[in-house]
């Protein structure tokens, strides 16, 4: 049962570096070819490319390359603990780590290799738009507003 677990666990975790990856090589090779990125898929979804140097939707961006490395040990060292809380959680929050561990190594690999993380996911309403995010972004979120949920109505129901 441990080890179909750890199989699952890390067959979630490939999927969703992968499908981050392809949909950001994609991305890229628009960018490559077409010299930008800037398509209006509908009223709310259009794809443009930004280079992010911050974390998550482009906070804490910056230029200082001692921030940028701090920042990504750090990334780093969370990524450790997930994998650490992973293999504790029970098996409902296990999918939800290796969600966020999935998502969260698609971005490392970015800001390792590419020195940013290429966003292009922008979603708007009249004008307003929210932060610029990528796949990896989504799966983050998900995880991460899924625990919180989970960890709440757990909480409640134990009462």
């Amino acid at each position: 049962m441990i080890k179909k677990q750890f199989i699952l666990n890390f067959l979630i975790i490939f999927f969703i570096f992968f499908l981050d990856r392809i949909s950001k090589l994609y991305i890229l090779n628009i960018a490559e070819t077409e010299g930008n990125v800037d398509i209006t898929v509908n009223s709310f979804l259009n794809l443009i490319l930004v280079w992010n140097s911050g974390i998550g939707f482009g906070l804490f961006q910056m230029d200082q390359t001692l921030t940028y490395n701090l920042i990504t040990i750090l990334i780093i060292v969370i990524n450790l603990i997930i994998i650490y809380l992973l293999f504790q959680a029970e098996n409902f929050q296990k999918i939800l780590f290796s969600m966020i561990l999935g998502g969260s190594i698609g971005n490392l690999y970015d800001r390792i290799y590419y020195s940013a993380v290429p966003d292009f996911i922008d979603l708007n309403y009249n004008g307003y738009h929210w932060f610029v995010f990528n796949v990896a972004d989504i799966f983050i979120t998900i995880g991460i507003f899924t625990l919180i949920f989970s960890e709440i109505f757990k909480k409640k129901n134990e009462v």
